[in-house]
């Protein structure tokens, strides 16, 4: 069988393209020449900046010829359509078959298709994939119509075996379709055919191109680290940046160049993003000191002098940008974090939430409320909060906004501050992700929390919640950030409260802006306020004058929004314990218990159930009380009453009533100082002890007995046994 080659040769691939463009080139043709009956044994595509390559190994010579059948007219239909449908075919009446069908006879017509060359096949498929490829933005040069990412210079298209090779003739716009390829820019030695895919690999490393981006990001990284760890340093990993770099060269050679000591008194951060978002420089740091002391670039050819002049070039260059980042450091160091804060009083933060400097005082009374909950001071809590965002108006951050938080430590170090105080700035965005650090200083977590909650709350009052796949916001982000923080450091903060004060200082927020206007412009603010319709209406009714919205406290504002809040963290957290392996039921069965706003309360009652339903005690027990609750409720729903009454124990005619009644006043008794303390071990072990009297109820007990003051005493107990259980965890809503 053939292997088939194709090589797509241009201007330069913009780095993050290229691997997408690869996949994309590989699922494309491969899945076109299947459809047409051409299959293949593996495929692998390659990029560099100059060229997209797709290999095809042991292809199908031709498609195999398929019988195509099509449904003509009935036989009694006009001579007129029977005519056309011969026509359309190419067949005569007597080729046609007749078959039966619901309405009657009707002719069928077999087409013999007969298979295609895969030279034939490939050229079509890949003459469609090219004019329909999917680049995230193309462009046109010439008279041609073809759009690709950057100007198409040639096409190698070739299918080969041990016969020899064929070109696979490609027609694109003019371009140049052949056998025939070009190595390096700089360094290959022009143009030269190619018979197969390990001749065309060869020639194109004696050419200097390394095909494979992977071989090129391990030269790299192998290179840089040998070099380094020979002076005594290490190069800061950054795997991004190398797969990037990898996309901008085809021949990597590795340099390593000094960093000028005027900016070795630069955070190490700046030296960095500075590096490697302008330059794509790597970091090569001092493992004793952590100094950033030196830099790794990758040039895209040999020269005589080794890469000196390349790399005096790169210097001369960064010591301009360094330079730059001295003087927004120097300049920010000037600025007292009070001062600069201030600026954000004219940084709006969402129109109809107000500046980024209202969203601060309202973050740094939620972190006071917040802090001793977490076991943070809460005088410095609310200082930290005050200063946190503070570089957002940071020349530093304004040229780099990664670094925001980053060098909001470093003021706060430079101005002598709490390092409880310098490490919230830092933290108080974290977690940013599922896999990122979680904050663990009281002080961080106390500022994050009142962070996230104020964002949740204060987008929840104006209507801003997240639909479907859109959460422009980042709402669940930071509702999983909310939870990670609150589990992970044990947090008994009850989200409920919490997010009622949030909701509070926001509406206390929006109404101060509108008492701020005349009174001729009250009705029209009050319907743009961005106050969410439930909320106005409510205050609205109870005062009627917006000026008094001042005089609430949490408890007035209206119920429906932060348990609504509150039931969007469950489903985040019913997500972030899926992953835990924590059935999704298990955790209904949790929530619909009080105190469900208390997630560490929360998580450990579910982490327990979930433990006891593995055991045998734990399934045959919820198997008793699935049955004693169907029971139940088929009899009160017959009935049309509610069997809530105290069953009576002197009501009991057989010893497995007796047990019952027994064991439920033991476990009762065991449950509420369990339930009290936390204990859901020992709250579960006092459930498993009811295993065996269940059991043995069922077998010796016929629950609906004739006589009726028997029949209510054991639909009473069957209630007594749910409501036990009931104080553990909602039992009725498990599965199985």
């Amino acid at each position: 069988m053939p292997d088939l080659l194709l090589e797509l040769f241009s201007e330069e691939i913009p780095a993050r393209m290229q691997a997408r463009a690869a996949d994309d080139l590989k699922r494309l043709v491969t899945n076109g020449l299947v459809e047409a009956g051409i299959t293949y044994e593996a495929a692998a595509a390659f990029a560099t900046p100059r060229r997209l390559c797709l290999s095809v190994e042991g292809v199908l010579v031709r498609s195999p010829n398929q019988k195509v059948e099509r449904k003509g007219p009935r036989t009694d239909a006009p001579d007129q359509a029977v005519a056309g449908f011969l026509r359309a075919t190419g067949l005569t009446r007597d080729q046609l078959e007749v078959r039966d069908d619901k309405k009657g006879q009707v002719y069928f017509a077999v087409l013999e298709k007969p298979g295609r060359a895969a030279a034939d096949v490939a050229a079509e498929v890949i003459e469609t994939v090219l004019h329909n490829f999917p680049w995230p933005k193309s462009m046109r040069w010439g008279t041609g119509s073809l759009r690709w990412v950057r100007p198409l210079h040639s096409i190698l298209c070739i299918l080969s075996s041990e016969a020899g090779q064929q070109i696979v003739p490609v027609s694109i716009d003019g371009v140049p379709c052949g056998d025939t390829t070009e190595g390096h820019r700089f360094m290959g030695q022009g143009r030269f055919s190619v018979t197969s895919f390990e001749d065309y690999a060869a020639k194109l490393h004696r050419n200097n191109v390394v095909l494979n981006a992977e071989d090129r990001a391990e030269h790299i990284w192998a290179e840089a680290t040998n070099e380094a760890f020979a002076m005594g340093l290490e190069v800061v990993e950054d795997r991004a940046l190398l797969a990037e770099v990898a996309g901008l060269v085809e021949w990597p050679v590795v340099l390593i160049g000094a960093i000028a000591p005027d900016f070795l008194d630069l955070p190490v951060e700046v030296l960095q993003t500075s590096m490697r978002e302008h330059q794509k420089f790597f970091s090569v740091r001092n493992p004793k000191s952590g100094q950033i002391e030196k830099f790794v670039t990758v040039a895209n050819r040999d020269t005589a002098d080794k890469g000196a002049t390349i790399l005096a070039g790169n210097q001369k260059v960064l010591f301009a940008r360094l330079s730059d980042a001295k003087f927004f450091w120097k300049n920010d160091l000037r600025v007292p974090l009070e001062k600069m804060g201030a600026k954000l009083a004219n940084v709006t933060f969402h129109n109809k939430l107000g500046s980024q400097a209202e969203r601060i005082n309202r973050i740094a009374a939620l972190a006071r409320v917040i802090a001793p909950l977490v076991g943070a001071d809460a005088d410095l809590a609310a200082q930290a909060a005050q200063l946190a965002k503070a570089d957002l108006a940071s020349e530093m951050v304004y040229e780099f906004p990664e670094l925001q938080g980053t060098m909001g430590k470093y003021y706060a170090r430079a101005a002598g501050l709490d390092e409880a105080v310098a490490s919230a700035c830092e933290e108080h965005y974290s977690p940013l992700g599922p896999n990122d650090t979680v904050p663990t200083a009281p002080v961080s977590v106390a500022v994050a929390l009142a962070d996230k909650i104020d964002t949740l709350t204060g987008f929840w009052a104006i209507g801003e919640k997240p639909t479907g796949s859109k959460d422009p916001f980042a709402l669940r982000r930071a509702a999983l950030g909310v939870i990670r923080l609150v589990l992970e450091n044990g947090a008994r903060v009850a989200l409920l409260n919490v997010s009622e004060r949030a909701l509070y200082n926001n509406v206390v927020a929006m109404a101060d802006s509108l008492i701020a206007l005349k009174e001729s412009d009250l009705v029209g603010a009050s319907e743009n306020s961005g106050m969410a319709d439930s909320v106005r209406d409510h205050f609205e009714k109870k005062h009627g004058a917006i000026e008094k919205y001042r005089d609430y406290n949490p408890s007035n504002i209206e119920e429906d929004i932060t348990p609504d809040l509150l039931a969007f963290f469950h489903d985040r957290l019913k997500v972030y314990l899926r992953d835990q392996n924590i059935r999704h039921d298990v955790i209904d069965a949790c929530l619909a218990m009080p105190g469900n706003d208390d997630l560490v309360g929360l998580v450990n009652r579910a982490t327990a159930l979930a433990a006891f339903l593995k055991t045998d005690d734990g399934e045959n027990l919820l198997q008793g009380f699935k049955r004693a609750n169907n029971i139940l409720s088929a009899e009160e729903k017959k009935d049309g009453v509610s069997y809530e009454g105290t069953p009576e124990q002197r009501f009991a005619e057989d010893e497995s009533e007796t047990a019952l009644f027994a064991a439920l006043d033991q476990a009762e008794t065991a449950i509420a100082p369990a339930i009290e303390t936390e204990n859901f071990a020992a709250a579960m072990a006092a459930l498993a002890s009811l295993r065996a009297p269940i059991d043995g109820f069922f077998e010796a007990v016929q629950v609906n007995a004739k006589s009726q003051i028997l029949r209510r005493n054991r639909l009473c107990l069957l209630n007594r046994i749910r409501d036990v259980m009931g104080r553990v965890a909602r039992f009725e809503r498990l599965e199985g």
